[in-house]
């Protein structure tokens, strides 16, 4: 896995978690069934985003554009719906190119195992064989990787004829136009040629903040290892580099604005704030950073975002208390739970995985024995790893070990309360545009 777009499944909602996953899962089984087993190793997560772009674009219904896929020991052993179509080969040859050129960049940078001449020698192999293949994928839903391999080639020269404290985004260019090219298509195989222009524009800022980003993780060790790097090369300091970064996630959300979409939420979700934490990641918080829960309601009493009118909480007030993650209350010590089968649930008793229902009994507890059989048997089929699942001695819900390596998420609350997609608090303290929550008043424009 590689890529810039890292959603934490803190800051997903349900839906919008499945619809990753099944276009996670989509580009994977699309590189297997028309390239072979080992181009499942060129998945990343920057390219199902042109997965995401076609659906999100297209009129389809939801049944046209996903498959039942049979189970895989990355989802515990479940099937599971996953992404098909045009979206998922594009965004699998895409991906394949991309492989592809990044290691040959480290074939030639000698990077690690590939300064070993047998391994260079097999990786160039590999490298050739998925252009190829990246090639045909491609041409068969109209797109030329010629753009993406174009562009590979032509990096290399402008690295090489780059003159001292010359323009960072010259080196840039390249990435820029093939991912241009890309997010451009998506929207000829959706059927919307009028979006290709400001896709291009949002592939365009997308490739050059990719660069950019990639440049700075790598800086210094670049500079240990004595490694080319553009932001060395050009003397551009990590001050101007963040700025560059900042306006491109600013120029992204202002192009998506002119892209006509029949669902965006996931797209706004990737390109709009996965793309600012991505920034965050790398360069720290910007300091105007602030939360919906920071700001106070509007003095003329007026009802404001999440109201009384819309069933929701006035700003500024958090009814959870200080839980930056809006668990669920806790049940009132004061009352008791209903009892009977089918009795109606109230809000204060703890629900969900880990809670056993009112009335209901506790799981049974495996013996010795036995939980360290299904042990075995989950071990081996990666569920205690990657997926949640039941605990194989006392049966109780947990999340996997990957799950759990997700800390750090920041402030991950709703800003719309009404709104069960509504998506993060975007860094002035508003609500996002991509959760089609009409109930939203919060004063802000992203």
């Amino acid at each position: 896995m590689f890529g810039i777009i890292r959603p934490c499944r803190h800051r997903l909602s349900e839906r919008l978690q499945a619809s990753w996953m099944a276009h996670l899962c989509g580009l994977c089984l699309a590189l297997r069934d028309d390239h072979g087993q080992l181009a499942r190793t060129a998945t990343n997560y920057d390219g199902l985003i042109i997965s995401v772009l076609v659906e999100a674009q297209s009129a389809k219904d939801d049944a046209s554009w996903r498959r039942t896929a049979g189970p895989c020991p990355l989802r515990g052993m479940r099937t599971a719906s996953v992404a098909k179509g045009e979206g998922a080969r594009l965004a699998a040859a895409v991906s394949l190119a991309l492989a592809s050129v990044k290691i040959r960049d480290h074939v030639e940078d000698r990077d690690g195992v590939f300064a070993r001449r047998p391994v260079a020698a097999g990786a160039r192999a590999v490298t050739r064989r998925w252009d190829r293949k990246s090639a045909g994928g491609a041409s068969a839903v109209g797109f030329d990787t010629a753009v993406l391999l174009d562009a590979a080639s032509r990096q290399g020269a402008l690295e090489r004829a780059l003159p001292p404290g010359g323009s960072v985004l010259l080196v840039t260019e390249p990435t820029e136009s093939a991912t241009s090219a890309a997010f451009a298509h998506t929207a000829v195989l959706a059927g919307r040629p009028g979006n290709a222009e400001p896709l291009a524009e949002a592939g365009r800022l997308f490739g050059r903040l990719a660069h950019l980003l990639d440049a700075a993780e790598d800086q210094a060790e670049d500079a240990a290892s004595g490694a080319w790097n553009p932001l060395t090369a050009t003397g551009t300091d990590r001050a101007e580099a963040e700025r560059l970064c900042r306006d491109a996630v600013h120029g992204i959300r202002l192009a998506l604005r002119e892209v006509e979409l029949t669902d965006r939420a996931l797209v706004h979700t990737l390109l709009a704030h996965e793309t600012e934490r991505a920034v965050e990641r790398v360069f720290g918080p910007a300091a105007h950073t602030a939360t919906c829960r920071t700001r106070t309601a509007p003095a003329d009493g007026a009802a404001g975002h999440g109201s009384a009118g819309n069933g929701g909480v006035g700003l500024g007030s958090d009814p959870y208390g200080s839980d930056p993650y809006r668990s669920a209350p806790r049940q009132d010590p004061g009352q008791a739970p209903p009892a009977g089968p089918g009795a109606p649930i109230p809000p204060w008793v703890p629900q969900g995985p880990g809670f056993t229902p009112p009335g209901g009994r506790p799981p049974h507890r495996r013996n010795l024995l036995a939980g360290c059989a299904v042990w075995a048997l989950m071990a081996c089929t990666c569920q205690l790893m990657c997926c949640s699942h039941d605990d194989p001695f006392s049966r109780e819900r947990k999340e996997g070990w990957c799950a759990r390596q997700d800390v750090d998420c920041g402030d991950c609350g709703d800003c719309c309360s009404n709104c069960g997609d509504c998506c993060n608090c975007c860094g002035d303290g508003g609500c996002c545009d991509g959760c089609g929550c009409d109930g939203c008043d919060c004063g802000c424009d992203c």
